[in-house]
């Protein structure tokens, strides 16, 4: 399976997600930039998690139905026709990091997905049905990942 190449401005692979985009401070969706969707993809799928929150997988971030095209999305924005899910907060978009004051840095995987066919989904999935929705029929995927501390 290809790889896409899945980048931010605003941090590195394995590094300190700013401030900024967390919930202690502006609460913007950060800045991605991605390459190599592979053709035949019809749509790509987004998604924020963080495994080390203490209720189990949380997510942050959830679009579905992002233009293959679109090579990425600017900070706080929705990436090019896509649909904001409901996140773990059970609000629509992007709800930043925010974990327990005192626990170890959380990791935050973003996760974008190139599909062959619309992503069919529950109204308010979780991580784990995300990933055996998109485990059946994804053509490539890159993963990103940021850290945070409180």
């Amino acid at each position: 399976m290809a790889g896409i190449e899945l980048n931010s401005a605003a941090f590195d692979d394995h590094e300190v997600i700013p401030r900024r985009y967390t919930k202690d401070g502006e609460d913007l969706s950060p800045p991605l930039t991605w390459s190599g969707v592979p053709a035949g993809t019809a749509e790509l799928a987004l998604l924020c998690e963080d495994p080390d929150a203490p209720s189990g997988t949380f997510v942050h971030w959830l679009v579905t139905g992002i233009a293959p095209t679109s090579g990425g999305v600017a900070a706080g924005q929705t990436p090019a026709g896509g649909l904001p899910r409901t996140n773990g907060y059970h609000q629509q978009g992007w709800g930043g990091p925010h974990p327990p004051q005192g626990d170890r840095p959380h990791r935050y995987f973003f996760r974008l997905y190139a599909l062959p066919e619309p992503l069919v989904l529950p109204d308010e999935p979780s991580a784990d049905q995300v990933h055996r929705a998109v485990d059946r029929s994804q053509l490539a995927s890159g993963t990103l990942v940021g850290l945070y501390q409180r």
